[in-house]
C-alpha cells in the first residue's frame, strides 16, 4: 500500500530529477538534440516541457490537445500549431510557440491541472500497474520503477536481462532485484554513446544512495541535486 504521503515524495524526487525543483517547473521549457530520426538515424533538437519534461515527440501533442480541451489562457494561440507538433521541422526555432509555452506554464493554473493528470495518466499509473503487477510492495521500489518510466519509458527488457534476480512475483527478492536493476542501469547511463543520458546519471546515482541508506520505505530524506526531500 504506497500512502498519499509517500506518492507525494516519489513524485517530489522525480520532479527534482526533470527540472531541479520539488514543486516542478511547469514552465520548464528546454531543447535537446535527442530525438532520433527514424529515418536518417541522426539526431535532431526537439522541446522538452513542463514539470515531468513531456517531448515534442512524444506526448507534448497530449498535452497541448488536453489544454485546448480545458479551454486553456493560451489555448486559441497554441491549438493552431496542433497538426505541427511530433512533425519535423522541429517547433524548437519557433519562438512564439515556445514563449507560448512557457508562459502557459508560468501563469495558467489549467495548464498545471493538465501536466499534473497527464503525468499521472502516462508514468505514474503504469509504474504503478507494473509494480503491483510484479509482485514489489515497497515504496523506494516504486520510486525506482516510476523514474525509469518516466526518463527512459519503460523497465527496458535488455536491462533486465543483465542479471539474474527474478522479480518478487516469480519467487524473487525485491530488495535485491531493485539493487540489481538501478546497478545495471546506471552502468547503462553512465557509459552511454549519447553524452545527454550519460549526463543524467545522478538519477540512479541518488537510487543507489537510497539503497544503501537501508531507505526502502521512503521515511528518510532524500537528497539529490542541491535538494532534501523530507
Amino acid at each position: 500500500m504506497i500512502t498519499p504521503i509517500q506518492k507525494s515524495k516519489i513524485e517530489q524526487v522525480i520532479n527534482v530529477f526533470e527540472t531541479s525543483s520539488p514543486e516542478g517547473k511547469y514552465d520548464a521549457l528546454v531543447k535537446f538534440k535527442d530525438y532520433e530520426d527514424p529515418t536518417t538515424k541522426s539526431r535532431i533538437t526537439q522541446i522538452t516541457f513542463g514539470r515531468s519534461q513531456v517531448t515534442e515527440f512524444g506526448n507534448l501533442k497530449s498535452l497541448i490537445n488536453a489544454y485546448n480541451e480545458h479551454n486553456g489562457q493560451y489555448a486559441s494561440f497554441l491549438n493552431q500549431y496542433i497538426n505541427k507538433i511530433g512533425k519535423q521541422p522541429s517547433l524548437s526555432t519557433d519562438q512564439a510557440f515556445c514563449d507560448a509555452l512557457k508562459r502557459a506554464g508560468k501563469t495558467d493554473p489549467v495548464m498545471r491541472t493538465c501536466q499534473d493528470e497527464l503525468f499521472d495518466s502516462l508514468y505514474y499509473l503504469p509504474a504503478l500497474g507494473w509494480f503491483k503487477e510484479m509482485g514489489f510492495t515497497l515504496p523506494l521500489s516504486l520510486l525506482v520503477i516510476y523514474d525509469s518510466i518516466i526518463h527512459s519509458g519503460s523497465i527496458m527488457t535488455f536491462l533486465r536481462q543483465r542479471f539474474s534476480e527474478k522479480a518478487p512475483i516469480k519467487g524473487g527478492n525485491e530488495k535485491i532485484w531493485i539493487e540489481q536493476y538501478v546497478d545495471v542501469r546506471n552502468s547503462w547511463l553512465a557509459n552511454h554513446s549519447n553524452e545527454i543520458l550519460r549526463n543524467t546519471v545522478y538519477r540512479t546515482a541518488c537510487l543507489k544512495q537510497q539503497i544503501k541508506n537501508n531507505n526502502w520505505d521512503l521515511s528518510m530524506p532524500v537528497t539529490t541535486q542541491g535538494h532534501t526531500i523530507a
